[in-house]
């Protein structure tokens, strides 16, 4: 007797964590999206649903390409959420690189998107008031090497206009938050809903790019109030509010006129909760480039959004495939 002879289904405890994750989240029915992909994800045609599955799994576990190899050759729940047999060949490590190459940032986009979607046609997110912040993400720690290379060519200071030239990731930029926080990467920006929790919008920008800003990519609509800190009182984010007809809550700055310290005060209490959803983040750039961090950060809102409505115990988004 051999293990094709075993059904993964009987396999997997009835109460294993993915089980509700697959009945909260259809991934069958969120990947006809990409049905285009179905012939160009592996050399074996795994197809745009295993390649879903395992692009999930992977920034569910944290997982980098060759441990998750070892997760889907090795763990029946894994097998079984990515719908391979007991005995079946699995992809090896160069099957992800190659998978995400091919779902892309707007590929990506296109699942969370529908995710949120859903969540609102379910009266899961009510858009009312919405939470917005950013956070850094770094390329790497330092930048020694970038620098012993700028004094080479007898460059006295390396900065934002000329890092391009020495950093193996020409669109990572130097950031800073406050007068002593700085890093060298990108900035990554989130619009959360704050009934569910749910994060509706993520934007990826390069360090440098300040908060009010990058706000056109993740402002809230229909008439939204706006919880924020004080990077969004300035005008340029004032101005987009009016625009998508929002409400500001945004903390004021000390010396603005109108600064109601209670009021404020009040404001950041409410903002607290919220605050700590970029503790689960990755901090760190995985990839090089924009568009790729910009994946990254899908991924992470993504994990974030199932992992919640598993929490909160939602119905089902999708319908479930016969």
């Amino acid at each position: 007797m051999t293990f094709m002879q075993y059904d993964p289904e009987k396999l997997v405890d009835k109460n294993h964590p993915l089980r509700k994750i697959e009945t909260t989240v259809s991934f069958d029915s969120l990947a006809y999206r990409l049905k285009d992909l179905d012939n160009n994800l592996g050399r074996k045609g795994y197809g745009a649903e295993v390649g879903l599955r395992c692009l999930y799994l992977q920034f569910h576990y944290d997982l980098p390409d060759r441990a998750m190899e070892e997760q889907l050759r090795d763990s029946l729940a894994i097998k079984w959420f990515c719908g391979f047999e007991v005995g079946e060949q699995t992809p090896d490590h160069s099957y992800f690189g190659r998978m995400r190459k091919a779902i892309g940032t707007k590929g990506i986009a296109k699942i969370f998107n529908a995710i949120i979607k859903k969540a609102e046609n379910k009266n899961i997110v009510r858009n009312v008031f919405a939470f917005v912040d950013a956070t850094a993400i770094k390329t790497k720690e330092t930048t020694w090497a970038e620098r012993d290379k700028a004094v080479k060519d007898g460059v006295a200071t390396l900065n934002n206009s000329n890092i391009s030239k020495y950093s193996a990731d020409n669109q990572a930029r130097f950031g800073c938050k406050g007068k002593s926080k700085f890093w060298f990467g990108y900035k990554e920006h989130a619009c959360c809903d704050m009934s569910s929790m749910l994060i509706t919008k993520i934007a990826v920008t390069s360090a440098e790019i300040p908060e009010q800003k990058a706000f056109a990519h993740i402002c809230p609509r229909n008439g939204q109030m706006v919880f924020a800190d004080k990077a969004y009182c300035l005008k340029t984010a004032q101005l987009e509010m009016e625009k998508r007809n929002c409400f500001s809550a945004a903390i004021l700055k000390n010396n603005m006129i109108g600064k109601n310290k209670d009021l404020d005060r009040w404001r950041t209490k409410i903002r607290a909760p919220f605050e700590g959803i970029f503790s689960k983040f990755e901090k760190r750039a995985r990839y090089r480039g924009q568009a790729k961090v910009q994946l990254q950060a899908f991924m992470d809102a993504l994990v974030w959004n199932v992992k919640r409505l598993v929490k909160i115990n939602a119905p089902p988004l999708f319908l479930q495939a016969a």
